[in-house]
Order: C-alpha cells, then structure tokens, then sequence
C-alpha cells in the first residue's frame, strides 16, 4: 500500500511554491500553514522540501538576521513561478476529472457530498 506522505507529496510542494511565490516563507512558517490545511510535517520532512526545492532551481533562499536569531527564509524563483502555473493548470484538470460527477449535478449534490465527507473522517 502506498503510504499517505508519497500521495500528498506533490501537494505539500505546491503549497510551498504557492506561499513562496506570494512572499518569503521560512521552516516553521510553513509547518504550521500545512498543519492549517491537515498536513502535519516535522522538520525532517519539509525541510529536505525545501533544500530540494532549492537544489532544482524552484526555490532561493537567503539568510535573515535579528539580533543573535537567524532565520533561512525561501522564495519562488523565476522557474518556481513558472512550475506552479503549469501544475495549476494540471490541478484543475485532475480536479474536474475526480470531481466531474459532483459539478455535472449543481451545488445542492457538492453539498451533500461535503457532507458525507465530513461525517466519513469521523469513522476514521
């Protein structure tokens, strides 16, 4: 069985080139954005993330200084900005693809659906 973090991998990238495209993200920032949205990362996975991000060219970081404290903070380069507008793109395609049954009825079925979602983590 595939494990959970190999499936949203891809996911947790996007976010972290969405944030880095708008501003400066740093580590732990970005912890507790992906725990907001249900993923729960430590640093011995975003931060490999990130350099891998940055070793790829998607990403450049540069180091803050504030008083004795020094933070690392990243930033979509030029090619990050790029990748995320064609996964975009990809997204939208693989969302109306799973979801195309659930846009085919309207908004009172999408309803119904958000519904029987919420109330199947429950059972998890």
């Amino acid at each position: 069985m595939v494990a959970q973090k190999e499936i949203y991998g891809g996911l947790v990238r996007l976010h972290v080139l969405h944030h880095a495209s708008h501003e400066p993200i740093y580590g732990q920032g970005m912890m507790d954005e992906l725990a907001h949205h249900g993923y729960r990362l430590g640093p011995g996975t975003l931060y490999p993330i990130l350099h891998a991000l940055e070793r790829s060219g998607h990403l450049r970081s540069t180091v803050e200084k504030s008083g004795r404290s020094i933070r690392k903070t990243y930033v979509a380069t030029a090619a990050g900005r790029k990748a995320l507008v064609q996964a975009k793109q990809r997204v939208w395609e693989l969302f109306t693809e799973l979801f195309e049954d659930e846009l085919a009825q309207g908004p009172r079925l999408r309803a119904a659906g958000s519904r029987k979602v919420a109330n199947d983590k429950g059972k998890e």
